[in-house]
């Protein structure tokens, strides 16, 4: 008798597996969901978020198109209103771009404009952030799409969070963009250094609810995607230093969880808040200043911003490293935070 298969390693899923499989967990229980984009199908989707779907599902629910971003993300609306609940993958977060019209005029505004009688169940994945891409493949874009009213929007971490968040993006009834880290889609499951275990059933990460995924006592440090990875890398050097920083994943920027951040810089009285998307009207003066609303002027010592700046991202490395908010830019920020102490 041959041995049977031994069980997957659920530690060690990575954040495409564990997308793929909230993807095809959610179709097999939902027959109204279905995935439009380019080289989702055969080919599995750039990252291998969609492996295994076409071939599972077929290719009328698992759509291979056109490089025509306006036209499919279009089509998501008139199927979302025909009682679909379509996930369309736009393959950069830079690409949505050519197709915003469709995204903040129409799926984000028909529900509110039908007078709430028109649902608009549609996930917007796609993936952003720096990995060497240049100016026009580099963006995150979540203050953009948090900008403009209607959408949910999510950038988890950790695969769990992908995993769990992906389900309770198609459940949802409003439009949600959902943005993953290319960095983070290449990495392996093990090198997180916030890894829940995945589990292998069905289950869904509330939209708008952050997490503290390390406690500290000395500052607050509020980010979310790849750069809860930088945080957690610089806590983890600090703590030797004798500064001990709470980390909190914002996981959502669409709702916002200003209270979880808030809560946390009461008791350490600094926040630092760290984000891979532009600096100027962004999360990062948004957070802050909500957090400030809650616990009035007198309420926190310190409260600093570190964040893109206002800049085409440099195709050489070097450069992208030089302008990005990584683990040695937040161990110095830090550092100049602790010394008020």
């Amino acid at each position: 008798m041959m041995a049977a298969a031994a069980p997957p390693d659920r530690l060690a899923m990575s954040v495409p597996a564990t997308i793929a499989e909230a993807i095809g967990l959610e179709m097999a229980r939902d027959p109204t969901i279905l995935c439009i984009g380019e080289d989702i199908g055969r080919a599995g989707g750039v990252f291998g978020a969609t492996a295994g779907l076409q071939q599972r599902f077929g290719p009328d629910r698992v759509v291979d198109t056109p490089i025509a971003e306006m036209a499919f993300a279009g089509m998501a609306v008139g199927l979302a209103q025909a009682g679909m609940r379509p996930l369309v993958e736009i393959m950069f977060a830079d690409f949505i771009g050519v197709c915003l019209e469709q995204v903040f005029n129409a799926a984000a505004k028909i529900p509110t404009m039908s007078g709430g009688r028109v649902r608009m169940p549609v996930v917007y994945k796609t993936a952003g952030g720096c990995i060497g891409s240049a100016a026009q493949h580099s963006q995150c874009l979540w203050g953009l799409f948090a900008h403009l009213p209607g959408l949910k929007v999510v950038a988890p971490c950790n695969p769990h969070d992908h995993k769990g968040l992906m389900a309770a993006a198609l459940r949802s009834d409003d439009p949600v963009v959902y943005i993953e880290h290319k960095a983070l889609l290449l990495m392996k499951g093990r090198d997180f250094r916030h890894h829940p275990a995945v589990p292998d059933g069905a289950f869904t990460v509330p939209i708008g609810r952050a997490a503290v995924v390390r406690p500290g006592s000395d500052v607050t440090l509020a980010t979310l995607s790849l750069s809860v990875e930088h945080a957690l890398e610089a806590a983890g050097t600090l703590a030797a230093e004798g500064i001990s920083v709470e980390v909190v994943d914002l996981r959502s920027v669409v709702p916002l969880d200003a209270d979880t951040v808030a809560g946390s810089a009461a008791r350490t009285g600094r926040l630092l808040v760290v984000d891979e998307d532009y600096l100027s009207f962004g999360l990062s003066a948004e957070l802050t200043l909500r957090v400030i609303e809650r616990l009035g002027l007198s309420g926190l010592r310190q409260v600093e911003r570190l964040a893109l700046p206002d800049v085409p991202i440099p195709a050489a490395r070097t450069l992208e490293e030089a302008v990005m908010p990584g683990p040695a830019a937040i161990m110095a920020r830090l550092r100049q935070m602790a010394k008020g102490r």
